[in-house]
């Protein structure tokens, strides 16, 4: 059973495994103590993921002191809802190229890996032009179509326009990364991240500051860095000795590839598409509010932001450390991972809520000095923050179960469990008891309902159960 369920995989051993026994370089992923292996590779991701949200947030932080409350609304509010509705999408596709190469590398199957990597930059390529089509033509539409206030629109449109024309570069950056990490080298995107970011804050500077361009101005900033981030990794890629090397010649789209990518990513980007569609909806609803109750949910969203970066981050590397293992054969060390995730991620989580429940306030200074808006930051803060830890399950059991190709159920449970549920409830308890918090009661439900599905899930039904059940060395598809 079991070298038949490697063999439909393509992960049996390499010939060059076979002619040395199997023998093969230290791997931290698939060897070492558990805990301290994922460490090491969260941090760079941690990291990165930190650099990278500082993106916006910079460019929320500049125009909010330098321009105004109605550009802070737009770039940090709006804005990146309708982003992470179409970016999000592509970037979820992505994790799935990032899972392909983590098994096939872990399995040591080079011809596979190197396949699987320019399929992977094909579908990034032509995710790009579609996005940078759709973003150019559907971004005043969407703005009209959210209820955004007068006073903001023009804002919005200037910075969404702008955005799309330069989303190739970033997709071709999160591809290129995707495949680094699943690898095991969590370092280099960092550097990457951090020369591109220090790019992006010293230009808005200059834009904004300088030459008096405003949300325009952040906007150019931010798609310079992204390709300069680009560029670096795809340099990375293209000297690197290694079977994930990328090679102009060889970028080819191999369909048997491309389906098992999208097996794996296509419910990534579906969840995070549904998770926009209903973050799109509240951001329609808290719309109605005004200016100063949409600035304040824009800097709560940059404060929240720091938690899910680091959820992102953790995700990333038990999503790494699963396929690595499960490739690899490991399913031991796969299952005791698993509870180590668990773990870290909570103990993290709470770290950092304790964090963001005494200084959160402090770091509303940096976006603006509207005491109104302040005061309503605050009290975001001390209503959703001690929450966070009811999404730890969710955070954690549906990255093993992508990591082992288990894709499809954990985003039918996010979509149903926490997108579906929160527009439920945006249209039946927001209609009854009409309110600000009334609609941001929906995050604390829906995350305690998510994380109580997938328990049942994860130990009743998935693909895990069957690994444990069967005895199950190898890599199956489920």
């Amino acid at each position: 059973m079991v070298a038949a369920w490697q063999k439909k995989a393509g992960l049996k051993k390499s010939p060059a495994d076979q002619r040395t026994g199997g023998v093969q370089k230290y791997n931290g992923i698939t060897e070492g103590v558990i805990w301290q292996q994922m460490l090491l590779f969260f941090f760079p991701i941690l990291f990165g993921t930190f650099f990278q949200q500082l993106y916006n947030t910079a460019d929320a932080m500049i125009v909010g002191k330098f321009v105004g409350k109605e550009a802070l609304s737009a770039v940090g509010g709006t804005t990146g809802t309708l982003i992470n509705l179409l970016v999000g999408f592509f970037v979820g596709l992505s994790s799935g190229a990032g899972v392909v190469v983590s098994q096939y590398f872990g399995a040591r199957r080079d011809d596979n890996v190197r396949t699987a990597v320019h399929t992977a930059f094909c579908l990034a390529l032509g995710g790009g032009v579609a996005l940078m089509i759709i973003g150019e033509i559907l971004s005043p539409w969407a703005i009209r179509m959210m209820g955004v206030p007068d006073e903001i629109v023009g804002y919005a449109v200037t910075y969404l326009r702008i955005y799309f024309m330069g989303v190739i570069p970033n997709l071709l950056y999160n591809m290129g990364a995707s495949i680094l990490r699943a690898v095991g080298d969590s370092r280099r995107p960092l550097y990457f991240l951090i020369a591109s970011c220090l790019t992006n804050i010293a230009l808005d500077l200059a834009f904004v500051v300088g030459l008096k361009l405003e949300v325009m101005g952040v906007a150019v900033a931010t798609i310079l860095s992204q390709l300069l981030s680009a560029m670096l990794v795809m340099i990375t890629l293209t000297r690197s000795k290694e079977a994930y090397r990328f090679e102009l010649k060889a970028l080819r789209c191999d369909s048997r590839f491309l389906r098992r990518i999208i097996h794996i990513g296509l419910p990534a980007g579906l969840q995070s598409t549904m998770y926009a569609i209903s973050n799109v909806l509240i951001q329609t609803n808290i719309n109605g509010f005004g200016t100063n109750t949409i600035a304040a949910w824009a800097v709560y969203g940059k404060i929240d932001g720091l938690f899910w970066m680091t959820l992102d981050a953790m995700g990333i590397s038990i999503t790494t450390f699963s396929g690595q293992n499960f490739g690899a054969g490991k399913t031991d060390r796969l299952l005791r991972g698993t509870y180590v995730g668990i773990g870290l991620t909570a103990a993290i989580t709470a770290g950092l809520g304790v964090l963001m429940m005494n200084f959160g306030p402090l770091l509303g200074l940096l976006f603006t000095s509207d005491e109104a808006v302040l005061s309503e930051s605050v009290n975001i803060i001390h209503f959703l923050v001690p929450f966070w830890l009811t999404y730890v399950m969710a955070g954690v059991f549906p990255c093993v179960l992508r990591g082992i190709g288990d894709a499809f159920a954990p985003m039918m449970i996010i979509c149903f469990g926490t997108c579906l549920l929160r527009i439920v409830w945006i249209f039946t308890a927001g209609v009854i008891h009409p309110g600000f918090y009334t609609i941001l009661s929906s995050y604390p439900i829906t995350w305690s309902v998510t994380s109580v599905m997938f328990v049942i899930y994860y130990y009743r039904f998935s693909g895990m159960r069957k690994i444990k059940k069967l005895g199950i060395t190898g890599m199956g598809t489920f």
